[in-house]
Order: C-alpha cells, then structure tokens, then sequence
C-alpha cells in the first residue's frame, strides 16, 4: 500500500501570556482550511494531536492542558483602522471539538509581535526603539484589541526582564488594552445579561448560590469559594484530581450559561466548553503558591481561581482577567465585595501561580454599566517557527 508524505505548512509556534498556541497565517492554510467549517477543524485538531484518549497529545503540538492546546489564525484586516485579524480556536483534548465561541487573552498577546515579524505592518510604520501599537479586530467576539509591542533596532524586542506569575523566565513587557470589552453581541446582550450585578443561581444538585455573571473580555459566572467549600486559594491538584469537583463545576458552568442567555439548555454545554468560564473568589488571605513562593494577604486585593476547558487553570486566562477587571471596578459585584469593597479602577489578586494587577474604566451611561478598558501587562516569545507537518489525508 502507497501512502502520501506529510503535508507541511507555514507555522509558528509562539508563547503568549501563561499560553501556548499554533499560529498561521490564513493564506499559508490549505484552500479548504481558509474558510471556517469542517476541513479547518480537522486540521487544526490534528495539528494539536486531538482528539487523544490517552490526553498527552503525543502525535500532535498540543501540551493536553487547556492553556496549551490553542490554534491562531492571522489575516490581514478586514476591518477600518485595524492591522490584522485574529482568530483563535480553543481544541478540546479528547473530543473532536473546537471551540470558536470566545478569545484567548493570553495569546492576545502574541498577536501583535506575530502580525510584526510575518510582514502585516510596514517597516515603514515602525520605530527603530520605543514601542508599536498593532491593532487586533478579535474575529472571534467582533472586539477591539490594541497590543503595545516593545520594539529594538526596529524589530520585535522578545527579551527583557519582566516577570510574569507562571512562566519561568523573564521576557519583555508587551501591554494590553481591550477597548470596550462588555459584551454587546448575540452572545447574552449587555455586560450583565440578567440584568443584577448579583443573581441567585439555583444548580439542582449544589444548591442556590449568589453569582455574578458578566461577559467581559469572556463570559465568567463568579461564585464565592466560601459556598461551594473552598478557601480561594487552591492548587491544580486539589480540584483537577477530584472527580466530584469538576462535576460539580461543570454542572454550574451548564447552568450559568443558561442564565447568560449563551445556550437554551444545559445538554448544550458540551458544546460550549470555552465559554462562559467558571471562576471563585475569596477575600485575601496569606497563601502558598504552585512554585512555594509564600503570598501575603496584604499583598493582593483578593483571590480568584478559574476553570478553563474542565479543568483549573495553572495560573488566569487573560480574558477571564478583564472579566476580573471590570467587575471588580463595579460595586455590588461579587468579585469587587471580596476586594473589599467600593470603587476602584485596579485590582491586585492572587492566582495559582502567584499574582497579577489588572486595571478597568468602568462607568453607568444611563443605568447600565459599561466598560470602556481593561488594561494588563503580559509577554510572549517565538518558541518554533518553519513548517508543522500534517498526513495528507488530514489536509
């Protein structure tokens, strides 16, 4: 028997924020996978190495967490005013699936030097030293991303000595602002879909639990740890190794999105594991993180945990950090009750893996709270670029 020889194509294989992802350009895909349905799937799922029962993603460029099996896409825009447009796909490790309802904040930032170094912005438009601001139209959710990208002898500055909570070495400073991140789309209707800044969520089977639900940056339902048993300040292992938990968190999230108005029924949410993410919080408390690196309560305005495809995620996503943001600038929210409490446009909270300050504008126009900015700090680095290799059945 003939057998074809791999494909390959164009990639990139980049890190961005506390995330690992594939990058194309869109015009690098094979014809088929240039447009959205289920031939770009199929590639890009065996580009990651899923569905894979054995969760190691072993035959593919997935990492089999949730933080590392990630797919770009990178076109020229095709929106007025902005560089490029980015599309992301979230790939589920053990079933073929990918999850185009929502944005990855991490590799957000990784969009701005990608769409640099690939030829998106003239050389002309670039400084020799200082700083370019590339502006992303986020196809995913239809938002406005600008990604401050450091640049020296007038290419992309990687390295540096910014410290990052979850990753291991220093790189360069890459700023972020989302504008306008609260949810105006089909997706749930204002930031706060039911209306409340906090709702009683009834989850048969846990029980009736105060909740905040907003969509900025991503669809999050914030609960308080204290409810559903926990401190605020646990590690991957005490939740990822607890079947019962991640039931339990995957029932609320069902239930949440429900309540968002994101799906009609709770069966639905199989389907929609990238969104809305599940998150809880806690007031601040001295803690020890995923490295032993002792935090103190007085060094953090609360602590917030995230699950993030089934699963605690080792440190935030950084969508889920603008949510975070803006709800935490809002007062009567769940998240700005357990900093403390009254108005604020910056919030300091701990993480898995350690700490991370985030900042939102966040104001009431005519009775509704909208958020005008959330701004944070992130880095990120080229780790492969040349060719990934593909069977050619797969293309």
């Amino acid at each position: 028997m003939t057998f074809k020889p791999q494909a390959r194509i164009p990639a990139t294989y980049m890190r961005g924020g506390t995330s690992k992802g594939v990058f194309f350009r869109l015009d690098d895909l094979p014809e088929a996978a240039q447009v959205p349905g289920e031939a770009r799937d199929r590639l890009l799922m065996r580009v990651i190495g899923s569905p894979d029962p054995y969760g190691k993603h072993t035959d593919g460029m997935g990492g089999a967490t949730s933080s590392t099996s990630k797919c770009v896409i990178i076109s020229k825009s095709s929106q007025p005013g902005h560089d490029v447009d980015y599309l992301y796909g979230q790939v589920s490790i053990d079933t073929a699936f990918v999850d185009w309802s929502g944005n990855c904040g991490n590799l957000s930032t990784a969009v701005g030097p990608f769409a640099i170094a690939n030829g998106f912005i003239e050389k002309s438009r670039l400084p020799e030293n200082g700083a370019f601001a590339v502006k992303v139209w986020q196809a995913n959710i239809g938002k406005t991303i600008i990604v401050h990208v450091p640049i020296g002898n007038g290419e992309v500055q990687e390295t540096g000595d910014f410290e990052l909570d979850g990753v291991t070495f220093p790189s360069a400073e890459i700023v972020l602002e989302f504008v306008d991140p609260s949810d105006d789309g089909d997706d749930g209707g204002a930031m706060f879909p039911t209306g409340n800044l906090v709702d009683d969520l009834d989850v048969p089977g846990i029980g009736t639990l105060k909740a905040t639900m907003i969509n900025a940056g991503i669809p999050t339902v914030f609960v308080n740890a204290a409810d559903i048993g926990y401190s605020g300040s646990e590690l991957q292992e005490a939740i990822n190794g607890d079947p019962k938990a991640l039931a339990m968190f995957e029932t609320l999230r069902a239930h949440g999105a429900v309540r968002m108005g994101l799906i009609s029924d709770v069966s639905e949410a199989a389907k929609r594991q990238h969104t809305p993410k599940i998150a809880f919080v806690a007031p601040p408390a001295d803690h020890v993180t995923s490295s032993g690196k002792t935090i103190k309560a007085d060094e953090i305005d609360l602590l917030v945990r995230a699950m993030s495809m089934g699963k605690l995620h080792h440190a935030m996503m950084g969508t889920a950090s603008v949510a975070i943001a803006a709800a935490a600038a809002i007062p009567g929210t769940l998240v700005n009750a357990a900093a403390g409490g009254g108005t604020r446009d910056a919030v300091r909270f701990g993480h898995p893996s350690g700490t991370l300050r985030v900042g939102a504008e966040a104001e009431q126009v005519d009775g509704q709270w909208v958020v005008r900015k959330a701004i944070m700090s992130r880095s990120a680095r080229v780790l492969m670029e040349g060719a990934v290799r593909v069977p050619a059945e797969q293309v």
